[in-house]
């Protein structure tokens, strides 16, 4: 194994889609946490989580491994099925390690057609069709951010269309409103 020959052109090619991803996981990661911390009236540590997440992520490249986010449809099971500390989700780990690791043969006879079906069956629900009419109510400047973002992710990449959202996102919301001044006044001290 030998690491990767780091030169400044192949650094600037890749620092862009790399902050990208760390916003992307790190939002996911914390999303997750808030919806753990729902199911079970707990509270998450942020700077733990992000902390951890990072390191977790740099470990894994290390190996070969891709980035990855706290999953909130495991992390959802989890809570249901009854686990109630981080161990449950090692245990949950090892034990998808343990199937892949004894069904890696047999998956190549899985007729690809179940598995597209899979994905648009997963696809459909994380869209969340029951909130279609929320964004469609939602102020002008939310529905073009949507369209451009399902848009870029289709004709370009996702990490490209979600950095062009995050920042189009925050242009939108950065742009002075007609908002009427506070009578608040900054106390003498």
């Amino acid at each position: 194994m030998q690491l990767p020959g780091l030169t400044p052109a192949r650094v600037v090619a890749l620092l862009p889609p790399a902050l990208i991803l760390a916003v992307l996981v790190g939002v996911e990661s914390l999303l997750s946490v808030v919806v753990a911390d729902r199911l079970t009236g707990t509270r998450h540590r942020p700077t733990a989580e992000s902390l951890s997440q990072g390191a977790a992520n740099i470990a894994t490249a290390l190996f070969g491994g891709l980035p990855a986010t706290g999953a909130i449809a495991r992390t959802a099971t989890n809570i249901r099925a009854g686990g109630q500390t981080p161990v449950a989700g090692i245990v949950h780990a090892f034990g998808f390690l343990a199937v892949l690791s004894l069904a890696a043969p047999l998956v190549g006879y899985l007729a690809m057609p179940s598995l597209a079906g899979l994905l648009v069956l997963t696809a459909w629900t994380m869209s969340a069709p029951q909130r279609w009419p929320d964004y469609l109510a939602a102020r002008p400047s939310d529905r073009l951010l949507l369209l451009v973002t399902l848009v870029l992710t289709r004709l370009i990449n996702l990490s490209q269309a979600i950095g062009t959202g995050v920042a189009l996102g925050l242009a939108i919301r950065m742009k002075p409103r007609n908002v009427p001044p506070t009578d608040w006044e900054t106390p003498d001290r």
